[in-house]
């Protein structure tokens, strides 16, 4: 049977949603309960005596134990797998829809208590497309049509709210030049992040006006007849190639990929993947009916999105609904220069003096030792090495260093208790650390403005980064600071 419509385009994009989920809960096996478990930074048994179902609609309302955490966790990684391998389609409508459905109320369990470390705008899109997801069918049926126009209505909010979030931000977006600076200060750059930060100033001008033109003119091609659809979803595919070869953005650029998928046609994809169909069939009256129902419900839901991408205050990456289902997207409206960074140090010695010795603490991702080369992380999201980016922009530099005008964040000041600890299940986070045999005495965290060495420098010295000392962001505490005890014992977190 000739591959027609979109049966292939749906087989094709199940499989690259699933391997999505499974990257997304091998993070949180792994993450998860160092984060907010039990005895984590932010413990979500604290957390959902303050939150309602309604507000944060999860499983973990009613059992929130590591032991529901690792159950859960893995039970996402196994039917992550069971739709890659393409079991969930082979069984019937009932099984897929099933097996959707299930992925989407997990990961929406994890992701409404995981707090900070959860509050990605890529968490809610792949939320969004999981839901949307069930709708496709088994292996048996064609989709609806209707379901293929639903994810290209969330690539073109991803893209397009992020084309306007630029417009109406930085000015370095109107003249051209930020991509001068995004390279070295993005949140975590990767192998060849400092190759292309000294790529000629021409291929970064070009780079931006590439940008606004796949942001913001292409978007509107993806409801456009064939192939006027599948061009715009190849320009959106080279355009986040682009991005994930020269930057760690988690899945955001992979799951953008995949969501470029229905913009093709089975016709269009035939040539490069091999699926034959059997005697397919169209959904059911039921299934279709409900299909129907949730595109005037998507419909319905899309005002706040679209009022947000028209208002001239547009935000980036929020929900409007506690199912994280038709939010607005948006990225980079502000592009940071210079890069500042939080180093964490401690020391062993009782008494601090001029002459203390620190050692630092090596994160898995985020800059740190100048010497060594950024890692490639993505589409793996390290959580905790995110925050640790977010951290100085609530810093202000003044003529005397480093101030804090919103104070520390609580994760913050629970993550540098656990360090005190020797905590094994924070460490686990970390790349380095160096009081492997018994916990340091004072911890504190230094401010460094972090630049890209030029080639002459990096010929020379062999090292990536240069760093000039800008403050103190956190004076050294011990776990018997009155201080660091009463904030601790105020969060009920101190034991």
């Amino acid at each position: 049977m000739e591959i027609t419509g979109y049966w292939l385009t749906k087989i094709i994009f199940q499989r690259a949603l699933a391997l999505i989920y499974l990257i997304a809960f091998i993070a949180i096996v792994h993450q998860f309960k160092p984060l907010v478990g039990e005895k984590g930074i932010l413990p979500v048994p604290q957390f959902i005596q303050h939150i309602s179902f309604r507000n944060a609609p999860s499983i973990f309302q009613w059992i929130s134990t590591d032991v529901a955490f690792t159950i859960f966790g893995w039970l996402g990684v196994g039917l992550a797998l069971f739709a890659l391998l393409g079991f969930s389609e082979r069984f019937g409508t009932g099984v897929s829809v099933t097996t959707w459905l299930l992925l989407w109320i997990l990961y929406l369990s994890f992701t409404n208590v995981g707090q900070s470390f959860f509050a990605f705008g890529w968490e809610s899109m792949l939320l969004e497309a999981g839901f949307f997801a069930v709708f496709l069918g088994s292996v048996k049926t064609n989709p609806s049509f209707l379901v293929i126009l639903l994810f290209r209505w969330l690539l073109f909010r991803t893209m397009f709210g992020a084309g306007l979030i630029k417009l109406r931000g930085d000015e370095c977006w109107r003249d051209f030049t930020c991509l001068f600076y995004h390279y070295e200060t993005q949140p975590m750059p990767n192998p060849l992040s400092w190759y292309f930060h000294w790529l000629p100033k021409w291929i970064h001008q070009f780079g931006v006006g590439f940008n606004h033109f796949v942001e913001l003119i292409v978007p509107f091609f993806y409801f456009a007849p064939q192939p006027f659809a599948a061009i715009a979803g190849g320009l959106t595919l080279l355009f986040h190639g682009w991005l994930f070869i020269s930057g760690n953005f988690s899945w955001l650029g992979l799951l953008t990929m995949v969501l470029v998928i229905p913009t093709f046609s089975g016709a269009q994809l035939r040539a490069l993947f091999h699926f034959k169909p059997g005697l397919l069939s169209a959904p059911t009256p039921v299934f279709a009916y409900v299909i129907i129902l949730i595109t005037v419900i998507t419909a319905f839901l899309s005002y706040y999105p679209i009022r947000n991408m028209l208002s001239r205050r547009q935000v980036m990456n929020t929900s409007y609904n506690s199912l994280h289902l038709v939010g607005t997207y948006g990225a980079f409206g502000s592009i940071t220069r210079p890069r500042y960074e939080v180093i964490v140090e401690g020391t062993n010695e009782n008494v601090i003096s001029s002459e203390t010795t620190w050692h630092e603490y090596e994160f898995m991702g985020k800059p740190g030792d100048l010497k060594r080369t950024p890692p490639q992380i993505a589409p793996y999201h390290l959580r905790l090495d995110w925050l640790m980016w977010f951290l100085p922009f609530r810093a202000s530099i003044t003529s005397e260093g480093v101030s804090l005008p919103y104070g520390y964040d609580p994760w913050f000041i629970n993550f540098m208790a656990k360090l005190l600890k020797n905590d094994k299940a924070t460490l686990s986070l970390m790349r380095h650390n160096p009081f492997s045999d018994q916990p340091p005495h004072y911890i504190r965290a230094l401010f460094y403005k972090y630049r890209f060495t030029t080639p002459r420098e990096k010929k020379k010295t062999g090292a990536i980064w240069d760093r000039e000392r800008i403050g103190v962001y956190l004076p050294p505490v011990s776990l018997d600071d009155p201080a660091l005890r009463k904030i601790l014992k105020a969060q009920g977190w101190y034991k």
